[in-house]
């Protein structure tokens, strides 16, 4: 009987630290410990950050090894997020892996954190064929990404300016709704009507995307209605969002359908933080009809960070043989 190839994976690029063991490619624990500190700074802040990953840690990866009832000692390698994310968030994980890698001698994989959000279509059935195009959207990064295989991808285009999470949470935070700001918006925005209000969209060559300008819209469109009623924005919260959100979902698919007819590619699928707003969701299914796609979308659970995500990509990194040095050092600004 084949040996089981057991592999643990920490993820710990941004606020939740999570850890997860992988089974021969299927997922058999993903712990997460979302740090709540934050809420009452209205954003992350790295400093904290980084002292609640030290401290939660050792714990969730105890539990994951628990739940999947594995021992370190079955472990064939550990897999971390080497970036893209906040140096000391990335710092804690990294240490983390390379030290229990050494300490249990085993192999250390370093995994790109924009590369496992699209891997996590491959955590749970249907799965994508390749090759397929990826949408991947978070407050960090908006990419367009042609998927040959598991560990062949090419960026088509990208944000040259602000990510669409970030315009989603800095939108929110001029609403004076509560941090985290884009659920908030998708809440409000599915009682509001979508086109009560129209915010421009930035129009940028090939690919590329652009999202500051529309920010700026609604900073301006703000100003001017408040000072003609100060209770504009609690009387039309609901549609201030809708309209926004509207705004924000309706760049991402004229760019997305514009690279699947480039490229004649009908399988297309979403990934990262903004993967999860119920706008985009029923609008990429929506358009996926009208243009005969095949659409993969995430559970939930696996939009946010999670390190399941990342042990999907160390399951496929591990049977290509891809490991790491003890030299190796988190990045920041890790390229896809």
């Amino acid at each position: 009987m084949p040996e089981n190839i057991a592999l643990l994976a920490i993820e710990s690029s941004c606020d939740d630290t999570s850890a997860s063991v992988i089974i021969n490619g299927e997922v058999k624990s993903n712990i997460v410990s979302t740090q709540l500190i934050h809420k009452k700074y209205g954003g992350v802040v790295p400093e904290l950050a980084s002292r609640a990953h030290q401290q939660y840690i050792l714990p969730v990866v105890d539990a994951a090894l628990k739940e999947a009832k594995v021992t370190k000692n079955e472990l064939k390698a550990v897999g971390f997020t080497r970036g893209p994310g906040l140096l000391g968030s990335l710092l804690v994980g990294t240490s983390f892996a390379k030290g229990f890698a050494l300490a249990n001698k085993i192999p250390l994989i370093e995994v790109n954190h924009m590369q496992a959000h699209i891997l996590a279509h491959f955590i749970d059935e249907p799965k994508p064929q390749f090759p397929f195009i990826c949408l991947t959207v978070s407050g960090g990064h908006t990419q367009l990404v042609l998927v040959k295989s598991h560990l062949d991808m090419e960026v088509l285009g990208e944000t040259q300016d602000d990510a669409v999470g970030e315009a989603f949470d800095k939108g929110a935070k001029m609403l004076g709704l509560n941090y985290p700001g884009g659920p908030m918006i998708d809440k409000h925005a599915a009682k509001g009507n979508p086109l009560a209000y129209e915010f421009p969209i930035s129009e940028m060559k090939g690919l590329s995307f652009s999202f500051s300008g529309v920010k700026t819209a609604l900073r301006y469109f703000l100003e001017k209605k408040v000072k003609e009623n100060a209770n504009f924005i609690d009387e039309n919260i609901d549609d201030i969002c809708a309209s926004y959100q509207y705004t924000l979902v309706k760049t991402l698919l004229q760019k997305l359908k514009k690279a699947t007819r480039k490229h004649k590619i009908k399988h297309v699928a979403i990934a990262g933080g903004v993967a999860a707003n119920s706008g985009l969701r029923n609008t990429l299914q929506e358009t996926g009809e009208k243009e005969k796609w095949e659409v993969f979308i995430p559970k939930f659970e696996y939009c946010t960070d999670n390190a399941a995500m990342i042990a999907v990509s160390t399951y496929y990194k591990f049977l290509a043989k891809e490991f790491t040095e003890q030299s190796v050092s988190p990045l920041p600004r890790y390229k896809l």
